[in-house]
């Protein structure tokens, strides 16, 4: 366990890539193997369901910091993050656990899961008076699932690659599924993950792993200079860029799997896809865009959003959001691996697979053409009435790559500007980390009538926390505290004086929301200093959004 306190310690202590790697490889050459498991998953991003509610860590830190509980609360107030909070208010210990991580979860941690409170209470306090500070930080985060560092995946498995010597796209595709949520980590695992790579390897005949999924660039250039940045419209495959859920399809040893695109194994989730397998020979992986597929069109993807959020799929909502996927790419075709295939040719396989192989929820996204970027940007006017984000732009000879990388051809996400609205702060929550005494989480809300209505009064719509800079949110900071209202906890209701314009992808009706719409990824674009708050957006403006 120690090893691995000093390992974060040394990620979170440094921004440079290159010291990050060292720290990671010099950690993955010395540790057991069984701990190296346990740190690729919690590296890569594997969250196990949380072991100890909250309520009983606070509890229970309380008790061992021999502090009042209005204490406690205004102490994590002001850091901002829970195990941060307990590491710092336990008395100081001497670091005195010498088991290893493996041994260390298996022992100490994963057994208190499900434990009554009474029961758990001993071991747990027996376990922070083992740890100094450092110790106890990381092993709370990893009690509530909240643990991460500033480390990507790719950094990760960049650092396996070094300490195994095999190729940083075969270790990319053998953690694909790695850190489910489902997964117990052991020594095995992580002797797969850096093993001498096989002759058959790449045919998979009998796994239902899928491939890295290979990302876009975003697009931010004027369309005057895209002639000279991407030449002719020619060089490219051009694609609608779908709202919902990216997934790949995989068939084989006579089973269907499906994954999305965070690694989430789905299957279950989407019976209408298990079924396309059914028609698909072994040895087939198809990549596209899952989406609710109804009346010979894509629907909204609020209504895919039904799908997500139900624990169990009855008649009805199979009946009123059914799926289908849109594909656009093979990645594997006969048990054969196809990515190093040019993009054109996978497009002209995954064509002659859906018409050989045709399924009702299967379906091939239509290809797009201009003789002039011109004539493409006019057709991407039509985007918000379609329901799509825009255009992908996919280099007609590009491999399918790993992650968001240039090194085999490029693909491009070319959006259309967001939708935006003047909103005014109502609320203001203090953030989190560094910004944890910071006013820095803001509730929006529009104006239910028009300029001159003596009755009309504000509706929140939308909460944001990002887009302004350090020193603007300290200004907006230093303006919630002089104009509180109410305070709710770590909440403020404040007096209407502040009108930003918000940004968005999205927007549909929902009955949860008291303005009834809801609206996806919203963000400040800009402090509206200029805009009294009476002249804010009305909710009949924000209702004209919708799609129709």
């Amino acid at each position: 366990m120690k090893a691995f306190v000093d390992l974060y310690t040394a990620l979170d202590s440094t921004t440079s890539s290159k010291n990050k790697l060292k720290a990671l490889t010099d950690y993955f050459s010395a540790v057991p193997p069984e701990d190296g498991a346990w740190a690729v998953y919690f590296l890569a991003g594997g969250k196990p369901r949380q072991i100890i509610p909250v309520k009983f860590l606070r509890e229970f830190a309380r008790e061992a910091a021999g502090i009042p509980e209005w204490l406690f609360d205004e102490s994590y107030h002001a850091v901002g993050d829970l195990a941060e909070t307990i590491a710092l208010l336990l008395p100081e210990s001497v670091h005195g656990e010498d088991r290893g991580l493996a041994q260390w979860m298996s022992e100490a941690l994963l057994p208190l899961r499900g434990m009554a409170p009474d029961m758990a209470r001993p071991l747990l306090l027996d376990m922070w008076s083992r740890l100094d500070a450092r110790g106890r930080l990381v092993g709370t985060k990893l009690i509530t699932g909240s643990f991460r560092v500033g480390v990507s995946k790719l950094l990760v498995t960049r650092a396996l690659a070094e300490v195994s010597g095999v190729d940083a796209k075969r270790i990319a595709q053998r953690l694909v599924g790695y850190t489910d949520l489902s997964a117990r980590p052991d020594a095995d695992m992580f002797r797969a993950l850096i093993a001498e790579e096989s002759g058959d390897e790449s045919l998979r005949q009998h796994s239902g792993h899928p491939y890295p999924f290979f990302l876009a660039h975003p697009l931010q250039a004027d369309v005057a200079t895209f002639p000279t940045v991407l030449g002719p419209p020619a060089n490219w495959q051009i694609e609608w860029k779908w709202d919902g859920i990216r997934g790949q399809l995989v068939k084989r040893a006579g089973q269907t799997w499906i994954w999305s695109r965070g690694e989430d194994l789905v299957t279950d989730r989407f019976p209408e896809l298990v079924a396309i397998g059914e028609s698909l020979p072994d040895g087939t992986v198809i990549d596209g865009e899952i989406v609710v597929w109804q009346d010979g069109k894509v629907q909204p993807f609020a209504i895919l959003q039904q799908r997500i959020g139900r624990k169990t799929l009855g008649p009805k909502i199979l009946r009123d959001a059914p799926v289908g996927m849109l594909a656009y790419d093979v990645l594997e075709w006969n048990g054969v691996d196809w990515r190093t295939q040019p993009q054109h040719a996978r497009r002209a396989q995954l064509d002659r697979i859906i018409e050989s192989h045709p399924h009702p929820a299967l379906h091939a996204s239509p290809l797009l053409s201009g003789a002039e970027w011109s004539d493409l940007a006019t057709l991407r006017e039509q985007s918000r009435d379609l329901g799509v984000e825009g255009m992908m732009l996919k280099a007609r000879d590009a491999h399918y790559g790993v992650g968001r990388t240039k090194d085999v051809g490029v693909w491009w996400k070319w959006k259309i500007d967001p939708f935006t609205i003047d909103a005014v702060l109502i609320y203001g929550q203090r953030g989190h980390g560094r910004r944890a005494s910071l006013y820095s989480d803001y509730t929006f809300a529009v104006w239910d009538g028009e300029p001159g209505d003596p009755d009309r009064k504000l509706v929140p719509f939308a909460k944001a926390y990002s887009g302004l800079t350090d020193e603007e949110i300290g200004k907006v900071d230093n303006i919630i505290r002089k104009t509180t209202l109410e305070s709710f906890g770590p909440v403020r209701s404040v007096k209407p004086t502040m009108v930003f314009e918000l940004g968005f992808e999205g927007i549909a009706r929902s009955t949860r929301h008291k303005s009834g719409i809801a609206v996806r990824f919203p963000r400040m674009l800009r402090w509206r200093t200029d805009k009294p708050v009476e002249e804010a957006d009305t909710l009949t403006t924000l209702s004209a959004l919708l799609p129709s």
